[in-house]
């Protein structure tokens, strides 16, 4: 299986704990350990989970025009950004399509862009040909950076005896430099799961150390996580997937991601096609959707208006914390509001669903 795929520098890590490995992203990736997807799912809501996301992608913007292509790249405005300050965006062709989401980091002297492992290739090849008008300088550090999320409502009790600041004082989406159980790490306030937590950037060569001590240190309170807790955890709280929610088929404005477009920032990729699609409307949007009766509204199923298809599930799973499928989908705009009565057609038979407005799970424990 693993013929072909990049590893991690937990690789080793995943083994020694029994994963089950599996492809994704080009990487071999753990989705599970013994004890299971909604255990692990489970264990974050509760308490604390572990997560390796080493195959993330980190890109330094530097020079003197850093700032501006940064804005010329993204749709949201980053020059209001603070330093130590992370902001949520995406890349768009001039079609309007998104390329890619990421997270745009600010600090004193450069940018720093995280982008999802499997648009790598593609993103890096866009950055580049649109660095060239500008002075600044675009350097790929992905695989030289190891990232570990820490994420759940016992996050900060378990990470401040390994770290040397108050995490207290780093607020939501902000982030800061130290040392964490002695390895120099950038330390941020954000995670894909609904809860409150911590991401670690650290030098690959420190990642094992740490993870293992972050397991030995926190005892019964932490455990490992995989990417089947991540998928359903992100999508109790309706957080998009790129390649299954977000592709350069669909805007952001149809993806429920129009209040990360500043169109009055000025000019940047994909503007003039994205205000022209906010002066006439869209014609589909994502939208969440909860099922009425019980059934796991799986990628590829047909979403219904009576007999008639009208798209497809893009993301689903039966929800381990609250019992009932959810899902994300695109649908007609006149199907899209809250409340309104769609079905999933699951096997040969049609579920009933009612679109609702994300987040599903309400009781996370993030600190905004």
């Amino acid at each position: 299986m693993s013929e072909g795929l990049r590893k991690t520098p937990l690789h080793a890590e995943h083994l020694a704990l029994g994963a089950k490995m599996v492809p994704f992203a080009g990487y071999e990736m753990p989705v599970q350990y013994p004890t299971g997807i909604t255990a692990e799912h489970r264990r974050v809501r509760e308490s604390v989970g572990l997560f390796d996301v080493s195959h993330m992608g980190e890109v330094e913007v530097r020079g003197p025009q850093a700032l501006e292509l940064v804005q010329r790249l993204t749709v949201n405005d980053a020059s209001g950004l603070s330093v130590g300050q992370a902001q949520y965006s995406a890349l768009c062709r001039e079609s309007g399509g998104v390329i890619d989401d990421l997270l745009v980091y600010r600090f004193p002297h450069h940018f720093m862009l995280v982008i999802n492992a499997s648009n790598r290739t593609k993103d890096l090849a866009w950055m580049e040909e649109h660095a060239r008008d500008f002075d600044a300088e675009l350097t790929d550090r992905s695989d030289d950076v190891a990232l570990l999320a820490v994420q759940g409502p016992g996050a900060t009790r378990v990470l401040s005896p390994l770290v040397d600041q108050e995490l207290d004082t780093i607020g939501y989406y902000r982030f800061a430099q130290g040392r964490v159980a002695g390895a120099p790490a950038l330390v941020s306030r954000t995670g894909y799961t609904g809860e409150d937590g911590f991401e670690l950037y650290v030098e690959a060569g420190d990642a094992g150390r740490l993870w293992r001590e972050l397991l030995e240190r926190g005892g019964d309170d932490i455990g490992p996580a995989g990417l089947g807790a991540r998928d359903s955890l992100r999508l109790e709280m309706g957080y998009a997937l790129y390649g299954n929610d977000l592709d350069e088929d669909h805007t952001p404005l149809e993806s429920g991601l129009g209040w990360i477009v500043k169109l009055q920032k000025g000019d940047f990729l994909g503007r003039d096609a994205l205000a022209r699609q906010k002066e006439e409307g869209v014609s589909r949007k994502l939208v969440g959707f909860r099922l009425v009766e019980r059934g796991f509204p799986r990628p590829g199923y047909a979403l219904t208006d009576g007999d008639t298809a009208v798209g497809s599930v893009t993301s689903g799973v039966l929800s381990p914390s609250l019992g009932f499928g959810v899902g994300m989908g695109y649908v007609p705009t006149e199907l899209a509001g809250a409340g309104t009565e769609i079905g999933v057609q699951i096997r040969n038979r049609t579920i009933p669903a009612v679109v609702h407005r994300p987040p599903f799970y309400t009781e996370g424990s993030i600190k905004r």
